[in-house]
This record gives structure tokens, sequence and C-alpha cells, in this order.
């Protein structure tokens, strides 16, 4: 699970965003992924990197028409570089929700590993609402630190192309509390609303194309390289 109290997701974000961990491009980073297995992922044992060709393929097969769409499924999990360069795996992977409000019971472990969480001694952020307003809007929350809130943020401090919908994607892919559970949902706006239904197109790719078969990456980079070229090109500041 990923860090879950508002201090401990406000410390790592300081940390990470500081973005002087170096500047690779996005091929590289999958390259590295090569030396990352998700320990919380029970469906694949392959290296992430292979993930997230299977990822983008099954998205290419039935949206032919929406590069962005398949580059957002090759990209998705990048953030989890963060394990690589010394976060441990627990505060990189694993489902997301809100901090700075009541945890929902649907969080993964349920509300009993929020037990020794100071967020519920502190009547700031112990309420449902905590320290938001009704639909303030997703874009505005404090989300718990991990993979999606960390690639988000690095595509945000960056020169991209991605359209709205791919942001949303990245950010709220492993949040499913809120698209799985419908949590949350008194914190979503308009926006939000009209969102989800790609959040939930996307979680269809990232969870059904895992197999055990290595995909044809050689074959496959000059073809993703080309997307990665016209959305987020040279080197990003991680």
């Amino acid at each position: 699970m990923a860090c879950f109290c508002s201090l401990c997701g406000q410390d790592r974000m300081q940390h990470w965003l500081k973005l002087d961990h170096g500047e690779m491009t996005v091929m590289e980073i999958l390259e590295e992924l090569n030396a990352l297995v998700d320990d919380s992922d029970p469906d694949i044992d392959l290296p992430n990197s292979m993930h997230a060709f299977q990822t983008a393929e099954g998205i290419r097969k039935q949206h032919p028409d929406k590069p962005w769409f398949q580059l957002t499924g090759l990209i998705h999990d990048i953030g989890k570089i963060m394990h690589l360069w010394g976060e441990p795996q627990w505060a990189t992977v694993g489902d997301t929700f809100v901090v700075g409000c009541a945890p929902d019971p649907s969080i993964v472990f349920g509300l009993e590993s929020f037990a020794n969480n100071p967020d519920l001694k502190d009547s700031r952020y112990n309420t449902k609402l905590g320290m938001y307003t009704p639909n303030c809007g997703l874009r505005n929350v404090l989300m718990s630190w991990g993979h999606d809130e960390y690639l988000y943020r690095v595509l945000m401090a960056n020169n991209h192309n991605l359209p709205e919908e791919a942001l949303n994607m990245i950010r709220f892919h492993s949040f499913y509390p809120y698209h799985t559970c419908g949590a949350y949902t008194h914190l979503a706006d308009d926006t939000d609303k009209a969102m989800l239904p790609w959040i939930l197109e996307f979680n269809k790719f990232d969870l059904y194309t895992k197999a055990p078969e290595m995909p044809p990456v050689e074959e496959l980079r000059e073809y993703y390289q080309g997307l990665i070229d016209q959305y987020l090109p040279g080197k990003l500041r991680w």
C-alpha cells in the first residue's frame, strides 16, 4: 500500500518533486524497469517493462486511432522507477486513496490498517470531508504517495502533449476505492465524472493484458518511440 497519512505523503512529495534524480527519456526509464518485478501484483511476475508493452499493445489493438491512449498504456507504471532509486516497494506500488480525510472502508486491508495513522486523531482530517469541500474536484486533493502520483507530477512539471484523459488515467489507475467501489464521489466534480469512463476503459487493459509470454519489445520499439517523440519528446526531469 502506498504512503497513507497526510504528513508522510507531503514528505515524500517534497523529496521526490525536487526532480533531482536525473534526466532520462521514457525509453531509458523502461529499460531500467527490466530490473523491477512488482511484488504486489499476483497476476504476473515479468519485469514491469514487459507489462508496459503488453498494456500498450492491448490498447493499440482495440483503439488503433488513439495513439495517445496507446502511449498512456506504455508509460502508466514508469513512476515505479522510485523503487530502483531507493523508495521501498510498499511505498511505490499498490492501491491509492485520498489522504486528508477519513479513509473509506473499501481501501485494501480495511480500516484496521489505519490504526496507527495520526490523521485519525486529528479533527482536521478524520471526517468524511476532512480538509476538503464538497465536490472540490479530485485535481485538488492530496493522494496517497505512490507511482501513479509521482508520474503524474513528473508529467505536469515537464513538457508533454498528452490530453487530460491520459493524465487522469495515469494519476488514478490505482485509485480502486473510487473507480471500482464508488468511494470519494463526494469530492468529485463534473470534470471527474467525465473522466471516470476513460479510467475504467484504461483499467481493462491494465488488468487483463497480463500474460506469461514476453512481448516482442525489439519489434515494437520503433513504433512506440514515434509516439514518445510526439507526446513526450526528449529527456524528462525525474
